[in-house]
């Protein structure tokens, strides 16, 4: 509860830093938010076992061809959810958060995937599973859905770190989707924080073993922490980055930086991931931001 509480905190400060900053940079946030699609679409298919690298999503959003063989499947994963990436960073602050809403963003993202199941919630017999978790029946997604809004809507006094994990994990819970669910529950993430006024968080592949830690946690015990820590750490990084950025500061390596500082680069990679210090990863690679008179 502290632990979420002190992050949090942090988080004020930085959105505030963020705010001041952006006055007048809005073309500089659009680059920002257009380069970080990519990245978008790959850490969130990746955690669903798709096999692109990142260097390869960046090629199908640009439509080049690619070195190898990849099925229809994939090539619409990555093309869909960068079009529903570039939805709702467009279009959150319009509408609030339906299950309509949700059904659309959903149809979106499977259209040519899987058309029969494109835009609807379970239905009939249909179960799914995820590792040892066998969702509710199908009649209960509904249900389960609308308590997870209220819930959601009904504790505006809390933290938006608190709020958007225990939604994740309530969505996630009840995997309303026979396709899809992990992609259009982290996209809903974005769509609320964005709605809120804080940027979006990308979380990453390489977090994905912690990730999957944090719902076995939820659906054994009830426990969200990890799920905040997750959040929480996706939030800070997503402000490092864009601050580093719209504060004029020149990005080098986190290696780089060890150098210059004479630092030990192992050391600051913990920290990095602890975000301890103002570091970000951009494209797998961790970064920081230095004033340039300080070089």
């Amino acid at each position: 509860m502290t632990k979420t509480l002190n992050v949090f905190n942090e988080i004020k400060n930085l959105r505030e830093r963020y705010y001041k900053v952006s006055v007048g940079k809005d073309a500089l946030i659009k680059l920002i938010s257009e380069a970080e699609v990519a990245e978008q679409v790959y850490n969130s298919n990746a955690i669903e076992n798709s096999t692109l690298t990142l260097e390869e999503t960046e090629k199908i959003l640009l439509q080049i061809d690619l070195d190898r063989f990849i099925t229809e499947r994939e090539l619409f994963e990555a093309k869909n959810l960068a079009r529903v990436v570039a939805y709702i960073d467009q279009r959150a602050k319009e509408k609030e958060l339906t299950l309509e809403l949700i059904l659309s963003l959903h149809k979106m993202l499977i259209s040519n995937i899987r058309d029969d199941v494109a835009g609807r919630f379970r239905q009939d017999k249909e179960y799914v599973r995820v590792g040892s978790h066998i969702a509710p029946p199908p009649k209960e997604v509904v249900p389960l859905l609308d308590e997870m809004l209220i819930e959601y809507n009904s504790t505006i006094h809390e933290n938006i770190i608190k709020r958007i994990a225990k939604l994740h994990l309530a969505f996630e819970y009840a995997h309303p989707f026979v396709d899809g669910n992990g992609r259009i529950g982290r996209v809903l993430n974005n769509y609320l924080l964005i709605r809120e006024g804080f940027v979006p968080i990308n979380i990453k592949f390489i977090d994905r073993q912690k990730y999957y830690e944090a719902f076995r946690a939820f659906d054994e015990k009830g426990h969200t922490p990890i799920m905040e820590e997750i959040v929480g750490k996706a939030l800070t990084n997503s402000y490092h980055k864009r601050l580093a950025y719209l504060e004029d500061k020149k990005i080098i390596t986190l290696n780089d930086y060890a150098k210059i500082n004479h630092l030990s680069h192992s050391n600051l990679i913990n920290k990095a991931n602890r975000q301890t210090i103002e570091a970000f990863l951009e494209h797998n690679v961790w970064k920081i931001g230095i004033d340039y008179n300080k070089q």
